[in-house]
């Protein structure tokens, strides 16, 4: 997807704040597989101190927080980390922090592990990458994990005909759609940025937030995924749709034209519209000298 510049970027990371309720009830939950994998990886359990990036509703909060982790959640919007705080009320020991990553003060080598879940791309890649790398323990380990768009023989049709939807109300917007990809192509792009966390996740996400120096403080990058099928009404794909950033760069009239494109599909095929996901873990160990890494931030 063509890259924001870094202030327009923060702009559409606080969309989700204006729409807390919605992004709560309609986004999915992250696959409990994938947080037991990242907490093996890491070699943490009950009583261990982690961050969280960006917790948004509280999702991924809840899911540490239940595996008895001591759990530090940034969430820049206001919102949003109030929902938070209602939703994890008595869940655990979570401390809520309203700030930015960038500029919230964390401490150096505190935690065991950083998690994000569809979030750390709305950092600013100049220091996020070593800021991740500064507030982890020497072999501390980063875990970031996200649904992306899964090309699959039984969901092609109704993929082909979503996007044509949104090429039909949005062509700029569709004209830079991130690319689908089959599971084997995922995997194998895995495998070839191996060397680079930043730039593994960066491809998988069509992002632009891949940089050399986290080469150099981040190593062991290992990947977990879990494909997944959904069907849904046009009313439930409207309202998944509401809570992706792109929805606010539509006009009232693309969005009325959207939703009559979705009810239209549904229509021609005479069931649900089917989507195939696929939930991607990728952990990275600190190194523990990162020789030659980018100065501190």
């Amino acid at each position: 997807m063509t890259p924001l510049p870094e202030s327009a970027a923060r702009r559409y990371g606080r969309v989700f704040d204006e729409i807390a309720a919605e992004y709560d009830r309609h986004r999915p939950a992250y696959p409990d597989e994938l947080i037991d994998q990242a907490c093996r990886v890491a070699g943490i359990g009950s009583g261990d101190r982690v961050l969280e990036v960006g917790c948004g509703s509280g999702q991924l909060t809840r899911s540490l927080a239940g595996r008895g982790l001591r759990v530090t959640a940034l969430e820049p919007g206001t919102n949003l980390i109030s929902l938070a705080r209602q939703n994890l009320a008595g869940a655990g020991e979570v401390e809520f922090v309203n700030a930015q990553f960038e500029d919230a003060r964390l401490g150096r080598g505190r935690f065991r592990a950083v998690f994000s879940a569809s979030a750390f791309h709305w950092a600013d890649p100049e220091a996020s990458w070593q800021r991740a790398a500064d507030v982890l323990v020497p072999g501390g380990t980063l875990a970031l994990v996200q649904y992306f768009g899964l090309k699959e023989a039984r969901t092609r049709q109704d993929q082909d005909a979503a996007l044509a939807a949104i090429a039909a109300a949005a062509p700029d917007i569709a004209a830079s759609w991130p690319a689908y990809r089959d599971l084997d192509a995922t995997l194998a792009g895995i495998e070839r940025h191996r060397d680079n966390i930043s730039q593994a996740w960066s491809w998988l996400g069509s992002y632009d937030i891949g940089r050399d120096y986290a080469g150099r403080l981040f190593g062991d990058v290992q990947a977990g995924v879990m494909p997944k099928l959904t069907e849904y009404t046009p009313d439930e794909l409207g309202a998944l749709v509401r809570t992706l950033s792109f929805y606010t760069r539509l006009s009232p009239d693309q969005r009325q034209a959207l939703d009559r494109e979705h009810e239209a599909i549904y229509q021609r095929l005479g069931r649900p519209i089917r989507a195939s996901t696929i939930a991607v873990l990728l952990t990275a160990r600190r190194r523990a000298d990162p020789t030659g890494a980018k100065g501190q931030q």
